[in-house]
C-alpha cells in the first residue's frame, strides 16, 4: 500500500468519525433542547464543532458569487465555464446587462489550494473589470490518459487563454504563477501575436527567489531532487479517476503550510472554541469561511511540481536567464509594448521583498513610464490579494494601472 492509499483510508475513517460529532452536536444544539442553553450545553458544542473541524474532509467550495455593484448599480454575475481543458478550465464572471469593460485574466496558483481562494480577489475586480479566472482542476480527479502536465504545459495554457481571449486583455498573476504568466507574456510577444497583455500585473511571486529567502525557499535548497521525488510524490490511490498518477498530494502541501505557522493556527482554533462558548457569531463565522477555504486541498502534477522546485527554486533559471520554453530561450526583451506592475507585501513570510520585483530587472525593454513598482506596508502573503489592505489600497492601484494602460 502506497502512503497516499494509507492516507484516504485514515482521511474516510476520520471523516466517519466527523458525521458521528456532528450528529451529536445536532441533538444537543437543537433549539428544542433545554440543554443546549446550559453552560454544559455550550462547552459540549464548542468541543463537537472543533472536533467535527478537524476530522471533517473538506471539499472545494464554490465562487457563489451572485450579484455585484457596479457604478452604483446591482449586475446579476453568471459564472460561466468558456473554455474546458483536461488540468484548467476558464472561468468567466458574466455581469447580466453590463457593458463589457476591461478583459483581464486572473490567472490562480497552482500550488495546492483550489482558485476560489482567491474569491475575494475577484469580487474586488468584478466592479471595474470582466473577470476570467484559471480553475485548475485536482490532479486526482484528471485521467491519466490524459498524460502529463508539466511546467511548459502551464506555460502553453496560458497562451492558448490568453489567444482565445483576443486583444486588449490584462494579465494578472499571484504568487507561483508570476513565472509562467512572465514567460507566456515574452513568447507573446516575441510571436508578435495580437493576444500579447496590455498590462502584466506580478503580485507575490517567486521571479528570483535568491533575493531576501524565505524559509520556503531555505526548503527547497536544502533538500536535493531525490528527496523531493522520493518523499513528496505518491500515487493517486484506488476509487478516483487520476488513479495511477504521480501528484504531490495537496495534504503534504497543506500540512507544510500549517507547520510553518503552527503557533498561529492553535492559536485561531483557541479562539474559535472560545467564540463559541460566548456566542460570539461573526468571529465564529468568520474563521468557519477563512478553513473552509484553506483547509480544501488538490494534487499537483508530480511533473509540474518537480520541474518547479528544480527549476525556479534550485536553479533560480528565470532571474539567471536561461530559462527557456519547449527548449527554446525565452527572449524576455521582446515584451516591449506592455506595462509592468509589480506588486509586494512587506510582510510576506513566503515570498520575500525583491523576488517579484525582480521582473522589473528582467523585462529591459519596457519603457520607464510603462512600469510601477508597489510594496503594501503591513501586508503579509495572503494580504496581497485578499482583506481590507488588498481591498483598500492593491485593488484600487491595480484597477487605476489598467486603466492607464488600456
Amino acid at each position: 500500500m502506497n502512503n497516499y492509499q494509507a492516507y484516504d483510508f485514515l482521511s474516510r475513517g476520520a471523516h466517519f468519525m466527523h458525521e458521528g460529532f456532528s450528529l451529536i452536536n445536532d441533538i444537543t444544539t437543537n433549539p428544542t433542547n433545554p440543554f443546549a442553553y446550559t453552560w454544559a450545553g455550550r462547552v459540549s458544542n464548542a468541543t463537537l464543532e472543533t472536533m467535527m473541524r478537524l476530522t471533517r474532509r473538506y471539499e472545494k467550495l464554490g465562487f457563489n458569487i451572485e450579484e455585484v455593484y457596479s457604478d452604483e448599480q446591482a449586475y446579476l454575475v453568471k459564472e460561466e465555464t468558456v473554455l474546458a481543458k483536461p488540468f484548467c478550465d476558464l472561468i468567466h464572471f458574466k455581469k447580466i446587462g453590463k457593458k463589457d469593460q476591461q478583459k483581464v485574466l486572473l490567472v490562480a496558483p497552482l500550488s495546492g489550494h483550489f482558485a476560489t481562494l482567491l474569491k475575494g480577489t475577484v469580487e474586488a475586480l468584478l466592479p471595474d473589470h470582466e473577470v476570467y479566472i484559471t480553475d485548475w482542476a485536482d490532479a486526482r480527479e484528471v485521467p491519466a490518459s490524459e498524460g502529463p502536465f508539466s511546467f511548459d504545459s502551464y506555460v502553453t495554457y496560458l497562451i492558448e487563454f490568453m489567444q482565445f481571449l483576443g486583444p486588449d486583455t490584462h494579465l494578472i498573476a499571484i504568487c507561483q504563477p508570476t513565472v509562467q504568466a512572465l514567460i507566456a507574456t515574452a513568447i507573446l510577444a516575441e510571436n508578435n501575436d495580437a493576444a500579447t497583455p496590455k498590462s502584466l500585473t506580478l503580485m507575490a511571486g517567486p521571479i528570483d527567489p535568491s533575493q531576501n529567502p524565505t524559509r520556503v525557499n531555505d526548503f527547497a535548497q536544502e533538500r536535493p531532487m531525490s528527496w523531493f521525488e522520493n518523499i513528496a510524490i505518491m500515487e493517486v490511490p484506488y476509487g478516483y479517476p487520476g488513479q495511477g498518477r504521480k501528484v504531490y498530494p495537496g495534504f503534504m502541501q497543506l500540512g507544510g503550510f500549517i507547520s510553518m505557522n503552527q503557533e498561529t493556527h492553535t492559536k485561531k482554533y483557541m479562539n474559535f472554541f472560545q467564540n463559541i462558548l460566548v456566542g460570539e457569531k461573526e468571529d465564529s463565522d468568520r474563521f468557519r469561511a477563512f478553513y473552509d477555504e484553506y483547509m480544501a486541498v488538490l494534487d499537483i502534477p508530480a511533473e509540474f511540481y518537480l520541474e518547479t522546485i528544480e527549476r525556479i527554486f534550485k536553479n533560480n533559471e528565470l532571474a539567471n536567464g536561461q530559462i527557456t520554453y519547449k527548449g527554446k530561450p525565452v527572449d524576455f526583451s521582446a515584451i516591449n509594448n506592455t506595462a509592468l506592475l509589480t506588486v509586494e507585501g512587506a510582510d510576506d513570510d513566503i515570498c520575500g521583498l525583491r523576488q517579484t520585483e525582480a521582473a522589473q530587472d528582467i523585462c529591459t525593454a519596457i519603457p520607464k513610464d510603462m512600469r510601477k513598482h508597489h510594496v503594501q506596508m503591513g501586508a503579509g502573503h495572503y494580504g496581497i490579494f485578499s482583506g481590507s489592505k488588498f481591498r483598500q489600497h492593491i485593488r484600487p492601484l491595480i484597477t487605476e494601472f489598467i486603466r492607464k494602460y488600456d
